[in-house]
């Protein structure tokens, strides 16, 4: 009877290994799915924003032969001249079969109007060539250059497509001349924003994020790291250090707008500060990457071995001396960290500097801290909710350049962390 039940428990033992055996095997397939899917929709994400937006680092550009008339160009007063009048005369001389008034109307805007900007560029740089005539490569319409790309297709009825007939016949003139082409697109990362979608740039935005992310660095780095310090090494261990330790995991799931309407009231109502200037929104941005730069600091000095301490105390240092002269050297990779991610993630905020004013249509390029300015988060939401076509595609390629942006930021606090961090 013993020798059958010792059998029957050992089956018992077996039948629960094995099910405990494909649990963990239904666990394993679990994890594994979940990251393939994961994956797969990044995947799909990725490629959707790209095969819309890699077009847009290329436009459209028309060979115009322009007779810089000493009529029209006044050599003592160049910056009032009519460069349009010069343009729209060297597109008409490249269809001498365009007769009609209506005609002629439609068959100059094939052209960008930045034509005439190029053109003034031009003489204002050289004046010497006013009374020769000159070829000069200048921006298509954007209708014209979603035609050229393919995003408005030829096959579809004339009424549903907003390139006539008429106008395509044009376009495969200029094509078959050799004066149509699609060159780089250098003017998307030189220019400002712009109306015209061939015109418009990030330069502008960029550099307003880079003014941006500079006062959020200057200020929340210091105030973390300051902080992490004195809740590890200083504070007393009761009810109210809980609560700020509370708060501060806290304040990382506050809603971002939040931050905005506190800019609102506190820096442009009550301080009077310049209205959507990258200082203010540096400003509104130093509380969201405090989270992560806190809790980052205060894990890299815990991981700093107490005899570190204790060998810099036994020798006579004090404890503000053990903290800078060696506790902090060793925790700053870690600290340096935090910072990167948490400046990837005020990166990519929109929400609260929609409400300090930096949605404002901004065309010039910021050169300080209170000059007017926006970011790629939201130039990318301004460019997203305009109509015209052309628009779709910089908007997916300003997405690409912010994520290029966010993955090479991340790069570097893996870098910084594989580097400098010492394993103890």
């Amino acid at each position: 009877m013993s020798e059958n039940h010792h059998l029957s428990t050992m089956d018992r033992v077996s039948v629960g290994l094995a099910a405990r055996y494909r649990k963990e095997r239904r666990f394993r397939l679990f994890g594994l799915s979940a990251i393939i899917a994961s994956l797969l929709f990044l995947a799909l994400l990725l490629a959707s924003i790209t095969a819309k937006g890699y077009t847009a680092f290329r436009q459209t550009e028309v060979l115009l032969d322009v007779h810089l008339d000493p009529a029209v160009l006044d050599v003592n007063n160049l910056a009032t001249a009519n460069y349009a009048a010069l343009v729209r005369d060297a597109v008409l001389a490249l269809f001498p079969q365009v007769e009609s008034r209506q005609d002629k109307r439609v068959v100059t805007k094939l052209i960008s109007t930045g034509a005439a900007y190029r053109l003034q560029e031009l003489v204002t740089s050289k004046p010497e060539l006013i009374g020769s005539t000159k070829p000069i490569w200048v921006p298509a319409d954007d209708e014209v250059d979603m035609f050229v790309k393919g995003h408005i297709p030829r096959d579809v009825p004339e009424a549903e497509r907003r390139v006539s007939d008429k106008q395509a016949a044009w376009i495969d003139q200029l094509a078959a001349a050799g004066r149509l082409k699609l060159k780089f697109n250098t003017a998307f990362f030189e220019a400002g924003d712009s109306r015209e979608p061939e015109l418009a740039g990030i330069r502008g935005a960029a550099a307003g994020s880079m003014f941006t992310l500079t006062i959020t660095l200057l200020l929340s780095f210091p105030i973390g790291v300051a902080a992490a310090v004195y809740l590890e090494e200083f504070a007393p261990k009761n009810r109210w250090t809980d609560l700020i330790e509370v708060n501060i995991n806290n304040l990382a799931a506050i809603p971002s707008i939040v931050f905005g309407l506190l800019g609102l009231a506190v820096f442009l109502n009550f301080m009077d500060l310049p209205r959507s200037a990258s200082l203010v929104g540096g400003l509104v941005l130093t509380l969201m990457p405090l989270p992560t730069i806190i809790i980052a600091s205060r894990a890299s000095l815990k991981s700093v071995p107490p005899s570190i301490r204790e060998a810099a105390l036994g020798v006579g240092a004090s404890k503000m001396q053990t903290i800078s002269h060696h506790i902090l050297p060793l925790a700053m990779p870690g600290m340096m960290t935090g910072a990167i991610i948490g400046m990837a993630r005020a990166l990519g905020e929109t929400a609260p500097l929609l409400m300090i004013g930096m949605v404002a249509f901004i065309v010039d390029v910021p050169h300080s801290f209170s000059d007017p300015a926006t970011v790629l988060p939201v130039q990318i939401y301004l460019w997203a909710d305009s109509p015209e076509r052309a628009f779709v595609e910089r908007t997916s390629a300003a997405i690409m350049i912010l994520l290029l942006l966010l993955l090479a930021m991340n790069a570097a606090a893996v870098f910084l962390r594989n580097k400098f961090e010492r394993r103890w």
